[in-house]
């Protein structure tokens, strides 16, 4: 026998995280729509997920490791590091500009139905999450061509992954409600976006930023996340900066409890916003 999920409003408060758990085919149905209509009537399809970051590495290898010669994490080749850095700022990117659009592009089911809308912008994270997999599969490819293995600090990868979708959610759902309210604030992202690729350490090592500068630099959580993933992926041959760590986990958690709220407190009011 089947289970049978009933929409209905006026559910109490302190419901809401059980509903989440009871709405949880909702956010695989809504998953899954994303998912096939990001790769549906497409001319490049998934390919497009790999193209990119592919691209921008191409760049910055140019740049940072040719023209400014910029030193790699340890042995590890330049274009590799570079594609390291790609993996988990691609994931956290998608996932922002995807979230911010999710409850208005949802806007008929919104103002329909009742359910936890959390589960909207959480689901284009999944989406972006396909992408990171198609491009790590690319990653894989590139190692063996350079001939390059991880070491046993590969082991944490599942981590640093936890991680990258904390610092993704909570400010992917801050900026969600903030989109709703403000419609204007669509054309700020992708000025964010782009600030944040060239102030977070894609294209070049942490190693090179001075260390007096080396902690008030990893209150960006995406630092933490990319070094983590470098360290995990190159074998750990450029080390890994535990105070900077602590600082971006600390700065994601907190950031993930403040998207969290400000989504909660606003979320009553996006039906009639929308």
């Amino acid at each position: 026998m089947q289970d049978v999920i009933v929409i209905e409003a006026g559910l109490q408060e302190r419901n809401y995280w059980r509903d989440l758990w009871r709405y949880r085919e909702l956010f695989y149905v809504l998953a899954w729509r994303d998912l096939s209509v990001r790769y549906k009537q497409t001319i490049i399809g998934a390919a497009w997920a790999v193209i990119r970051p592919f691209l921008t590495m191409v760049v910055f290898t140019v740049i940072f490791g040719r023209i400014a010669g910029l030193p790699s994490d340890g042995t590890a080749p330049y274009p590799l590091m570079v594609f390291a850095g790609m993996l988990p700022w691609t994931f956290f990117s998608t996932s922002l500009t995807e979230a911010a659009g999710s409850l208005i592009g949802n806007s008929n089911l919104i103002s329909k139905v009742y359910f936890p809308r959390m589960i909207v912008p959480t689901a284009t994270v999944v989406v972006a999450f396909a992408d990171f997999l198609i491009t790590f599969a690319i990653f894989l490819v590139m190692m063996v061509w350079y001939q390059f293995a991880p070491g046993w600090q590969i082991l944490a990868l599942p981590a640093f992954i936890v991680l990258a979708f904390a610092a993704s959610i909570g400010p992917g759902l801050w900026i969600t409600a903030l989109n709703v309210k403000y419609r204007d604030f669509r054309y700020v992202i992708p000025f964010m976006i782009q600030l944040g690729l060239y102030v977070s350490p894609v294209g070049f090592s942490s190693n090179v930023v001075s260390p007096q500068w080396r902690l008030l630099y990893s209150l960006n959580p995406v630092v933490g996340v990319i070094d983590g993933f470098r360290w995990c992926l190159l074998g750990g041959q450029g080390g890994l900066y535990l105070p900077g760590l602590a600082i971006s986990v600390v700065v994601a958690v907190i950031f993930l409890w403040f998207g969290i709220n400000r989504f909660r407190k606003t979320e009553k009011s996006f039906a009639d916003l929308i």
